[in-house]
């Protein structure tokens, strides 16, 4: 959600925090700032919109120190104005927060001195802090007192003037790491902000709180206890966060799906034997019934992969929409295995439904890219997707790792029950060793989509149809032209644009139809000329069979390469992800960085 990053050392910091905010940008690009103290003292600066304003204002007056955190924001309370960027100052205490405090108001009040200048609900941190220095106690015991009277989800870097050199920090429902370099230690809302100073990482655990200097890091848990965490080595470079010669993250991690698709199947499926392997403790013939939950383009990943454990494995499938789930009080069993998707593994209301299923005894697995996160840890199984750092805030390659994750589930959930020959299997494990092949092929597809993106990008609205296991991409295909062009988009399963929708169709109005040759392809023609009698613009998107099957109905005929149907949802999505990138580009958008959202969503 918001990014923030900090720095107890022994030399200058303020370019250092800067780069690290830009690093973290994904996570939040409403306004930023940076609080350091000088000497002892506290200073900051802070600036409306992007970093780089941010960076002009520092440039017409550095502040500098040697300890000093920074924060780049996306708003959740509060207007995005450089009143409520962070830090937040009240008194001797400087703040930085991710995530929401849901009883500010409360505390406010209690508070003996209630004048606030923000709208925010982080403000009333420094308060509380501030107040307890004001009653007497030390620096340790302030923030400790402050900890104890929050509700919410939090994670916060403190700086105190007169305490010079030390950070104070805390987590609860958000992520939060600390780095260990020489002489300095580092703070960061994810391993991102930290790639480029330490690779050495400290991941505090839930409820946990610290004390940074130069060269120690104390560490306590929710009762105070002094406790020690393991240290992680992360692997990756910086590179693998540069755009390198592409315009825009978005287009480099799409052509990347070739290697990153590569490296899922790496995990899953043994290409020497052709078969696809169970993950160490997982054993699918425990269970009659899967639970899959998730969010926003993770969830339509889930939605397609109810087809292939249903079709292929047998086994009964509930997707739901990770924000409702436990609202419902959904009927839980020990038969039932609980998968949580999430590329970030931080996602608010996904962890929020993981523990639920574990406080109902459910066994739980995490499908995510990000091994070292919260849910990873917490999960009983943890199942990586290894499609390495997505800066882009529209996930591309993440989900078709997701997807190829989930195919590969499916196989060994299949063979696990025995529902599989095999002859079956092993033309379904041939099917996703040629996926990462394919996906190249269909990458050369974007010069063609760029013309036809052209067009697209003249209209206000446009529809996404499919059937079957290509219904949850004609939803991915809609969503993904909302979020980063601003075209309104609605994606529909075929058969039901007559019941209704078929309405808001007009002359010139674009219906991209997603209809690989399979066994549904004639009923997706057929609703294909319903929308074509009523004047829509048909962008079809298919195979060469289809491309052949249906003639000259369409305006504009984007063929994919040909593909076993068990795979078609992942070569498919290549092609929506590129008419998606490239009608944002010919509208001028902010492709990577489109505006009112977040790369992880960790507040509910």
């Amino acid at each position: 959600m918001c990014g923030i990053i900090g720095i107890a050392g022994r030399s200058t910091v303020t370019e250092r925090l800067v780069e690290g905010l830009k690093r973290l940008e994904y996570r939040g690009y409403d306004s930023s700032g940076i609080a350091i103290l000088d000497g002892g003292e506290l200073k900051r600066e802070r600036a409306e919109g992007k970093i780089k304003s941010l960076e002009a204002k520092l440039k017409d007056g550095m502040i500098d120190g040697h300890t000093g955190i920074a924060h780049t924001r996306w708003a959740t309370h509060g207007v995005p104005n450089e009143t409520n960027a962070h830090p937040h100052f009240f008194g001797r205490v400087g703040v930085v927060h991710n995530g929401i405090i849901e009883n500010f108001l409360e505390l406010r009040a209690s508070l003996p001195d209630n004048h606030f200048r923000t709208e925010t609900d982080t403000e009333v941190v420094a308060h509380l802090i501030d107040d307890a220095l004001t009653r007497g106690l030390d620096s340790k015991a302030a923030f400790q007192d402050c900890l104890k009277k929050l509700r919410g989800a939090y994670a916060f870097g403190v700086i105190i003037d007169g305490v010079k050199d030390q950070i104070f920090c805390a987590r609860a429902g958000s992520p939060l790491a600390i780095g260990i370099g020489d002489d300095e230690m580092y703070l960061g809302s994810d391993a991102m902000a930290l790639a480029q100073l330490t690779n050495r990482l400290i991941y505090l655990e839930e409820g946990d709180w610290a004390i940074l200097s130069p060269d120690s890091v104390d560490i306590f848990d929710k009762s105070g206890a002094s406790v020690t965490r393991a240290e992680t080595i992360i692997s990756g470079g910086p590179a693998m966060a540069e755009k390198g010669n592409y315009r825009h993250f978005m287009l480099k991690e799409i052509y990347e799906q070739p290697e990153t698709v590569g490296r899922t199947l790496a995990n899953y499926v043994d290409e020497f034997n052709l078969t696809a392997d169970l993950p160490e403790g997982l054993n699918f013939s425990e269970y009659d019934r899967i639970v899959i939950i998730a969010c926003g383009t993770a969830c339509y990943a889930a939605m397609v992969a109810k087809y292939w454990f249903e079709q292929l494995a047998g086994i009964a499938v509930d997707v739901d929409v990770a924000s409702e789930f436990r609202y419902r009080q959904p009927v839980l069993s020990p038969k039932s295995l609980f998968i949580a998707v999430s590329q970030s593994g931080e996602t608010a209301d996904t962890l929020a439904a993981l523990r639920y299923c574990k406080d109902h005894g459910v066994r739980t697995a995490a499908l995510v890219n990000v091994m070292t996160s919260t849910m990873a840890r917490e999960a009983d199984i943890a199942l990586p997707i290894n499609a390495g750092p997505e800066i882009g805030v529209a996930s591309t390659k993440a989900f078709t790792s997701q997807l190829t994750a989930l195919a590969s589930l499916a196989l060994s959930a299949a063979k696990s029950r025995k529902d599989l020959s095999r002859d079956a299997e092993i033309r379904l494990a041939r099917a996703l060793i040629k996926t990462p092949r394919k996906i190249k092929e269909a990458l050369e597809l974007d010069a063609q989509v760029e013309q036809i993106a052209f067009e697209l990008s003249k209209s206000r609205s446009a529809f996404y149809l499919g059937r079957g296991s290509q219904v949850p991409i004609a939803l991915e295909g809609a969503l993904k032209l909302k979020e980063i062009s601003y075209i309104h988009a609605e994606g529909y399963a075929a058969g039901e644009l007559k019941h209704g929708p078929i309405a808001l169709i007009e002359d010139g109005t674009p219906v991209i139809v997603i209809a690989p040759y399979d066994p549904l392809f004639e009923k997706t023609i057929s609703n294909l000329q319903e929308v074509a009698s009523r004047g829509a613009r048909i962008i079809l998107i298919t195979d060469d069979i289809g491309a052949k099957s249906a003639g000259n109905m369409a305006s504009e005929t984007i063929v994919v390469p040909s593909s076993d149907s068990f795979v078609a949802p992942i070569i498919m999505s290549i092609a929506i992800q590129l008419l998606a990138y490239h009608t944002a580009v010919h509208l001028g958008t902010d492709v990577d960085q489109p505006r009112n959202l977040a790369k992880s969503v960790t507040v509910e």
